[in-house]
């Protein structure tokens, strides 16, 4: 199986503009594509994590919250900061339009913004979470996927220009810029939830990077 593609940034900066102007519920995807491209989470992660994860009581956001093993993909929590300001940006643009949109909202406006702070963050068009599917492995183990928000990722990506990528090309993304950028390859791994080293290398191995970039601020 061939490795998710890398999105480069001006790939990126495209997909951003091309979501912030296209279909249903632009404010909402575009933090859906900022979400999959700055924290390097799972599918079912970003449909499972709560306004809890994201806020605290007060309304502030928690700079250092944690993908819980309650909704991580392996069952081992790992951390979730909330520190990129675009990332960040984003998620109260759309928190704004949760609320203007009356979507989950409970009595206590005071806490959480007025959001009901134990349920799915992001939602549906018509205001209901994003559902997973629970499917048994041949081993007779439980697996979860959440098919309805990975097709919204293919169309964003899509409608975007960006054909064949899908939502582990955000993950793969996250991690190969991190490695560019020179971070020890241990982080990258722990912001993955990665059990070993080898599994990030496999993720970050045939980074296509440009050669002219390589050299191009060598003198």
């Amino acid at each position: 199986m061939s490795k998710a593609p890398v999105v480069e940034e001006n790939e990126f900066r495209h997909l951003v503009k091309v979501t912030a102007i296209s279909g249903e519920s632009p404010i909402r995807n575009v933090a859906l594509v900022y979400v999959l491209y700055g924290t390097g989470m799972m599918l079912t992660e970003i449909a499972s994590f709560t306004v809890r994860d994201y806020l605290r009581e007060d309304g502030s956001v928690c700079a250092m919250s944690s993908v819980r093993a309650a909704i991580a993909y392996n069952n081992t929590a790992r951390p979730l900061p909330w520190t990129n300001a675009k990332v960040v940006g984003a998620l109260d643009a759309y928190i704004a339009e949760r609320l203007r949109l009356g979507h989950g909202l409970t009595v206590r406006k005071a806490a959480f913004r007025g959001l009901d702070p134990d349920t799915p963050l992001f939602r549906r068009g018509d205001g209901e979470p994003f559902q997973l599917t629970e499917r048994k492995t041949s081993a007779g183990a439980l697996s979860y996927s959440c098919d309805s928000l990975g097709q919204l990722y293919r169309k964003l990506h899509a409608q975007a220009g960006l054909n064949g990528a899908h939502a582990l090309a955000g993950r793969r993304t996250f991690a190969v810029r991190l490695h560019r950028k020179g971070f020890d390859l241990k982080l990258i791994s722990l912001l993955l939830g990665h059990s070993t080293l080898t599994a990030t290398e496999r993720l970050i191995d045939s980074d296509p990077v440009k050669l002219g970039d390589l050299v191009a601020g060598i003198v």
